[in-house]
């Protein structure tokens, strides 16, 4: 039986920090499932379809990666995914509470599943999607880079402009 685990998230705009995150739990396991999820409380800047590309483009490199959009509960995607396992990745002691949180309401809603928290390298520890869509339109691709991978770069100028 394979190992399998599944990350999911919004991923609008994928990181470093997420990418981070799948390189590392990707060696952990036979094959690693990337979720792209609608979150009902964001407004997107990239559409679903989109953020798996993106995302697609760059995992390449990690041969035991794939990229799915989902929508509804984690959980139920998970099991789909012939999964039982759910990795999450933290962030500083802010992201504790809330992953706590959707974990205790995920063990509720599906016991079965375990959920495995990787924290954050510390480079990339404050890097989330929204800082991306402040830093954009202000920093050049050199400092963009910092924070999202180069490929991811283009796409973001096409949504939020060049720095002023």
């Amino acid at each position: 039986m394979s190992r399998i685990a599944v990350y999911t998230g919004s991923f609008d705009p994928i990181t470093l920090g997420h990418l981070n995150i799948i390189e590392r739990a990707a060696k952990l396991v036979d094959e690693l499932v990337v979720g792209i999820g609608i979150n009902v409380d964001k407004t997107p800047l990239f559409t679903c379809e989109q953020r798996v590309e993106l995302a697609r483009q760059v995992t390449g490199h990690c041969g035991n990666v794939r990229v799915e959009a989902f929508s509804g509960l984690a959980v139920d995607f998970v099991r789909q995914c012939n999964s039982r396992v759910m990795i999450r990745g933290v962030r500083p002691l802010t992201d504790i509470a809330g992953e706590f949180t959707m974990m205790m309401a995920n063990r509720q809603l599906d016991a079965g599943i375990e959920t495995v928290f990787l924290m954050a390298d510390e480079e990339f520890s404050h890097v989330k999607s929204s800082l991306i869509k402040q830093l954009t339109p202000l920093a050049d691709d050199e400092k963009l880079s910092k924070f999202v991978p180069l490929a991811i770069i283009p796409e973001l100028r096409k949504k939020l402009g060049a720095p002023k």
